[in-house]
């Protein structure tokens, strides 16, 4: 069953909110709430198909335990490890190991790719390779396995973010939160839960029935066009609407999950856009990727031009982010048109640059939008 996709869900999701909601009234701890809840909404999410009525094959909830279980087993030994000293190997090992089922499901045949492949697969291999990470950088010394099977399948982002990390998230599952903060929680819930309503349910519908899906039946330069607008309004509404229904039911459980959009179409550049569009996904390439390259390739002084690093670094960040999304070609493209785009501005940008070239602001937005819904067009699929 797709999470937030039917009224339907909402009317189950209320059957857990609700005891949710008495139990943090009574001053129960939010471990004995946020585990349980999930574990039921794993088996609801899995255990339904599409349109919740009938039961979808019990395989789906074998293979989301079955990948919690080697995950966790692969976390707990790097940290083992990690705390008897051996670190660059059984580093390079974990996240190998942790990369295993995203990378079978991703480049496995179409016919074999399903015995490992199941819904959000791709976010939580990035929420359990931020465990592995961390546990690298000596910030976690345990490991608790309740807490960790709650933060990877925490039920609201299990399957389209947003992306959270786990030393954001463990203060909120260990903390005991006052009847104060209760209610600041469901005021900021009901307002993320209502502009979901707004944006997936009313305007991105809207803009699908009415404008994206007549697009596709239609060829030629001026259809392709309106299609890359129609296309991009509504990936950022449906997509955004799905961030803030995750955000808000975060927040009735007492989880604080980070924010996914903030006005991206205002961006002045690419840059900035990504510092806009899907946060938890770009600063997760930053932290875990580019910052690593970055750090790795300054240690080893791979490269005699100092900026060298920072451009390879951003290529190879959104690179892996388009394959993260799939292995089609159109997903490929996209990933390194962005990494192409990022590396530029980089350039034209970079610290003591004599000449740079600046538009003014209102252009800038202007440009950076028309480039941005280009690399839509591209991600849809439509050009190829």
């Amino acid at each position: 069953m797709i999470p937030f996709a039917s009224f339907l869900y909402f009317g189950l999701v209320a059957y857990v909110v609700v005891p949710a909601l008495i139990a943090r009234a009574a001053n129960i701890k939010a471990r004995h709430i946020i585990l349980p809840t999930t574990l039921i909404m794993v088996v609801v999410q899995y255990g339904l198909g599409p349109s919740g009525l009938v039961l979808a094959p019990l395989r789906d909830i074998g293979k989301v335990l079955a990948f919690t279980a080697a995950q966790f087993l692969v976390a707990a030994a790097f940290l083992r490890a990690r705390l008897a000293g051996h670190r660059r190997y059984a580093f390079y090992a974990a996240v190998v190991l942790a990369l295993l089922p995203l990378a079978l499901e991703k480049f496995l045949p179409h016919a074999t790719a399903p015995v490992v492949a199941f819904l959000g697969i791709s976010y939580l291999t990035f929420r359990a390779l931020d465990v592995i990470f961390v546990i690298q950088d000596g910030l976690v010394k345990d490991l608790p396995v309740g807490e960790y099977v709650a933060y990877l399948l925490f039920f609201p982002a299990i399957s389209a973010g947003p992306i959270d990390r786990y030393r954001r998230f463990r203060p909120d599952y260990r903390r005991e939160r006052s009847r104060d903060e209760l209610l600041q929680d469901l005021d900021r819930a009901v307002e993320r839960i209502f502009r979901g309503l707004l944006y997936s349910f009313i305007i991105g519908r809207l803009i699908d029935f009415y404008w994206l899906a007549p697009l596709s039946h239609e060829r030629g330069l001026r259809a392709t066009v309106e299609y890359m607008y129609a296309y991009s309004m509504f990936l950022f509404f449906d997509f955004a609407g799905y961030s803030a229904f995750a955000i808000g039911v975060g927040y009735l459980f007492g989880v604080r999950m980070p924010e996914n959009f903030n006005m991206p179409f205002l961006a002045k550049n690419i840059a900035e856009f990504w510092q806009r569009w899907h946060i938890t996904l770009s600063t997760w390439l930053r932290d875990h990727v580019f910052g690593r390259f970055v750090l790795a390739a300054t240690k080893g002084r791979w490269f005699k031009n100092r900026y060298m690093a920072g451009y390879l670094g951003i290529a190879l960040a959104f690179s892996l982010m388009g394959v993260w999304h799939g292995t089609a070609a159109h997903y490929i493209v996209y990933g390194i048109y962005h990494g192409v785009l990022l590396a530029g501005h980089a350039m034209l940008t970079r610290p003591g640059r004599q000449r740079r070239f600046r538009l003014p602001p209102l252009a800038a937005q202007i440009v950076t939008f028309h480039i941005v819904c280009f690399g839509f067009l591209i991600f849809s699929g439509r050009l190829f």
